[in-house]
């Protein structure tokens, strides 16, 4: 219903903003005045350790000074604790001690009707359990049985049964008091145009009952046990209770997790929530018969400000997660986004939960990527375009994207991470080139070129089989992680400040090891959290999730080999220098090996001295980045060396 600017400015009259917001965050006791209305907390729409969240009775108003978040009584209630409006207002009201309007004659009437509706599927539940529950339900119980659906599971899902019958359900509901009309209404029972007679919608399925945000049951989603019908899943048909694009099956207990921290996951299926329900993945909703809408989306942010979409790996699911991509895209807000998670090709998050257990899941929602992060993957496919119009095409196509996104603010920072990125992907590349044409180097590097070549001769003439033979460039068959990795994680966690100045790069990078992976995922983790950590603070962090034992063998071998740039005592400069270098170079190996797989594809297929010396090509270049580290002149002077290598 509507309510009056009159009604709404009594609430926020009577009712301090600080009450409301009180209920959930711990006010700073130093710098809040409590006489004055005057308090101050640590953000609750934004992870932080000093308090920059202001709210203010004089005005009114609650407003963060580092995430932007601000607002009144009604809007931090939809914004921090997830409800409509008319929940928020109907909730402070009764804080105020404000009576709610009259309502006119026809809402009233609406209401009424709809409660009836909601007390005719209640009816429709129990009778659908207590069909599971009976002997005529034994086949479905075996259905669940198999598919791993455990009796807790069932019981708390209320699943049900709905026998083969045409008017089973019908005559229960008409023995109960309940209308045809009202069946009809409710979409329980249908008919065809060439008989009037109406009979059960849903027949020889397993049932599914769907909630709205209030938790009552508003339709239903039956999954079949035959295989000679046209559907196997059958949704209720829209009614005055059910909208399927402005409802998530589990969505009330879905919010309710997120309230306490839980992630929100998107799967496709009911059984895809139960099983990751059950596997404690409490935050697991999905949308109903239909792909991700607007309004779906608008729901999600309502309940997390960042939740994973979950896709499978094939092709239909890629395919899925684009179209989701787009449909996000224009929405974004700062601190608003979604993260992409997808699965192994060929199983759903049932599947590898049976099959593999909840940490396998759990790493699939760990390993979830940003979207931006997503896009340039969708854009670039991970090579790097040789033509200069196939690089103008791939700048235009992200400007292309980042030009959809409404929010001034987010658009500027999208296009400004893609052009750092584009900026990066080419460079490795013309770095190389400018080596291998013998050239003077580019600007800020003396004599040598981008990578420390000698002006004249190419890169292989000029590395030693000793350095090209190294470990600390070439790694070895079962490693944990390879020295350049190594490197890289070192730089970070003695470094922290260095993560967010190459945020989008290291989020794009792709390590050889999963080992190297994972440490690199938390840190980025880490840092996105808490945006000022020391070194400290991140090491123990890292630490406490178990990588402690590999942090202290990566720092052991880099000393052995004389690797001085990732130590805490080096100069933030030169530790920066040293981490732009081994990332060049670990991308441009990254990028070689991808060629290499396409050459030996290419040299199966058409054996001829064109393709075998595009192969040989590769593994020489592979072999340059392998034997080739930064010789910068003046590098390391900061920190009080004066070698010129690394």
């Amino acid at each position: 219903m509507r309510f009056s600017d009159q009604f709404l400015e009594e609430i926020r009259q009577r009712l301090p903003i600080t009450q409301v917001v009180g209920e959930h965050v711990l006010w700073d006791k130093r710098k809040s005045q409590p006489g004055k209305g005057d308090m101050w907390a640590c953000c609750p729409f934004h992870a932080e350790k000093s308090p920059s969240f202001h709210a203010d009775d004089r005005r009114g108003i609650y407003h963060c000074f580092g995430c932007g978040a601000s607002g009144d009584h009604f809007r931090f209630l939809t914004e921090k604790a997830g409800m409509s409006f008319p929940e928020a207002v109907e909730k402070l009201a009764g804080m105020a001690g404000v009576p709610m309007p009259a309502r006119d004659e026809r809402t009233e009437q609406r209401e009424a009707a709809q409660k009836g509706l909601v007390e005719v599927m209640e009816l429709a539940a129990k009778y659908y359990e207590a069909a599971l529950s009976h002997n005529i339900g034994a086949r479905a119980r075996g259905y669940l049985f198999d598919r791993g659906v455990s009796a807790a599971s069932q019981t708390r899902f209320r699943i049900g049964f709905s026998p083969d019958s045409r008017n089973g359900l019908k005559e229960h509901l008409a023995a109960n008091g309940v209308s045809a009309q009202a069946m009809l209404d409710a979409g329980l029972v249908t008919s065809r145009d060439d008989d009037p007679l109406t009979y059960d919608r849903f027949r020889n399925r397993v049932m599914f009952p769907i909630t709205d945000f209030r938790g009552r049951i508003i339709a239903f989603g039956g999954r079949a046990l035959s295989s000679d019908v046209p559907a196997k899943y059958l949704n209720s048909p829209e009614t005055s209770l059910f909208s399927k694009r402005q409802t998530l099956y589990n969505g009330q207990s879905a919010r309710a997790a997120a309230r306490e921290g839980a992630t929100v996951i998107v799967v496709e299926g009911y059984l895809d929530v139960i099983a990751a329900v059950a596997a404690g993945f409490e935050g697991t909703v999905a949308p109903l018969g239909t792909a991700l809408t607007e309004e779906h989306l608008q729901l999600l942010w309502r309940m997390a400000e960042v939740p994973v979409l979950c896709f499978d790996g094939d092709k239909a699911g890629l395919k899925a997660a684009e179209r989701a991509m787009d449909l996000v895209l224009p929405h974004l807000k700062p601190g608003q986004t979604v993260k992409i998670a997808t699965l192994p090709e060929g199983q759903d998050p049932d599947d590898l939960i049976k099959a593999q257990g909840r940490q396998a899941f759990a790493d699939v929602i760990d390993k979830a990527r940003s979207l931006s992060d997503m896009l340039w993957s969708l854009e670039t496919g991970g090579l790097v375009p040789e033509a200069p119009e196939e690089r103008a095409a791939l700048q235009a196509r992200l400007r292309e994207r980042a030009n959809s996104i409404q929010d001034q603010t987010v658009r500027f920072h999208y296009q400004q991470a893609f052009d750092e990125k584009l900026k990066a992907f080419f460079a490795p590349i013309r770095q190389g080139r400018d080596s291998q044409r013998g050239g003077g180097g580019r600007p800020g590097y003396g004599k040598s070129g981008a990578y420390g070549f000698p002006s004249r001769g190419t890169p292989r003439s000029v590395v030693s089989d000793t350095l090209r033979n190294s470990r600390l460039v070439r790694g070895g068959p079962g490693i944990e992680t390879t020295p350049r990795e190594a490197t890289i994680i070192q730089t970070l966690v003695n470094h922290p400040a260095l993560v967010e100045d190459k945020f989008e790069v290291l989020a794009a990078l792709d390590c050889e090891t999963p080992t190297a992976q994972k440490v690199l995922s938390d840190i980025l983790a880490l840092a996105v959290r808490h945006h000022d950590i020391s070194a400290p603070d991140m090491q123990a962090a890292l630490g406490a999730r178990g990588h402690g034992p590999v942090l202290d063998r990566m720092a052991e071998t880099l000393v052995r080999q004389g690797v001085w740039q990732v130590g805490s005592d080096t100069a933030l400069a030169d530790a920066e220098t040293g981490l732009s270098h081994a990332l060049a170079l670990h991308n441009k190996k990254v990028q070689l090996n991808r060629e290499l797989k396409a050459a030996e594809a290419a040299l199966g297929e058409d054996p001829s001295d064109e393709t075998f010396e595009r192969l040989r090509d590769i593994k020489n270049q592979i072999t340059t980045v392998d034997g080739t580290e930064a010789l910068i002149e003046g590098f390391g002077s900061l920190s009080g060396r004066a070698t010129r290598s690394f």
